[in-house]
């Protein structure tokens, strides 16, 4: 049943017009996986995703990404069938209308565009940083309850934002992530090591800085909510706020300046991106 709030999903190209070609993509990769014997779980942890996005990808609900066109090419004995359709799926990757629901357009579209974004998590990993199967783990378990195809919607729609991190010039970006949010195992072990194990992929990026905030430290300068700080191109910074599904974009500049003073006192007190590296693997090795 659909939600009556939600029109019906679309694909991550039906918008642009490209549709067939990331459904054509999925039949020959689908095709393809079966020849060699693989199901979709075997193959995604070959290519670094989990069974439902290879699904996705499959069905053309979700991009396949160069990455794994490229992987894919070797391992199903593809003979350069793939790694010709990457500059197309290049060019339509870059095409990609942002579709999230009405309230979250204004935002989406300054997120893309921006060259700074700084982002406090206090409960949760923040959707630029989530996996497939973590993303899809937050929505399945909403209330009210959201039908099938809206979780798959959802969870396209955030994994195509993550393409910021590809841009060039890249943008700054920068995280406080509470360290409760690493203790949480959202989606059971599997699904929390491969998020964790994000992180430190992420963290690894030149444009990109993690930091963790210890449960120890006696002293916290925010304890309000999760945040997120932007500024975009030829503009401003503004801030966001998101509770209990009402969102909220900040403008006036001395309540921005507020919020960024917060943050620049908690980069201070939380771990250094290195030490955070470390915290990270610790707890990997714990699971």
């Amino acid at each position: 049943m659909k939600d009556e709030r939600e029109r019906r999903p679309e694909t991550p190209a039906e918008s642009d017009g490209t549709t067939g070609l990331f459904t054509a993509l999925g039949k020959m990769l689908k095709l393809l996986r079966e020849r060699k014997g693989l199901t979709q779980r075997e193959f995604g942890q070959l290519v670094g995703y989990g069974p439902d996005a290879i699904s996705s990808m499959e069905r053309g609900v979700r991009i396949i990404r160069p990455e794994v066109l490229e992987q894919a090419d070797g391992l199903l004995d593809a003979g350069g069938l793939f790694r010709q359709a990457i500059p197309e799926v290049r060019e339509a990757m870059g095409r990609v209308r942002t579709r999230h629901p009405e309230w979250y357009r204004g935002y989406a579209a300054l997120e893309a565009e921006a060259v700074e974004l700084h982002h406090y998590s206090n409960h949760a990993v923040h959707g630029l940083l989530q996996t497939p199967e973590h993303a899809h783990a937050v929505f399945a378990k909403r209330r009210p309850l959201l039908s099938e195809e809206t979780i798959e919607k959802r969870v396209a729609d955030r994994i195509t934002r993550q393409q910021i991190f590809e841009r060039w010039p890249a943008p700054v970006v920068s995280y406080v992530i509470e360290e409760v949010v690493l203790e949480r195992p959202i989606g059971g072990r599997e699904v929390h090591t491969a998020q964790l194990q994000r992180l430190l992929m992420v963290s690894t990026m030149r444009s990109v800085e993690i930091q963790v905030m210890p449960t120890r430290v006696e002293d916290h300068p925010n304890l309000g909510s999760a945040f997120n700080l932007l500024t975009p191109k030829k503009h401003p910074q503004v801030a966001y706020t998101e509770a209990q599904g009402y969102p909220r974009l900040i403008t006036d500049p001395e309540e921005v300046r507020k919020i960024a003073e917060r943050y620049g006192i908690m980069r201070a007190m939380a771990l250094s991106p290195t030490e955070t590296r470390r915290l990270i693997e610790k707890k990997l090795e714990e699971l």
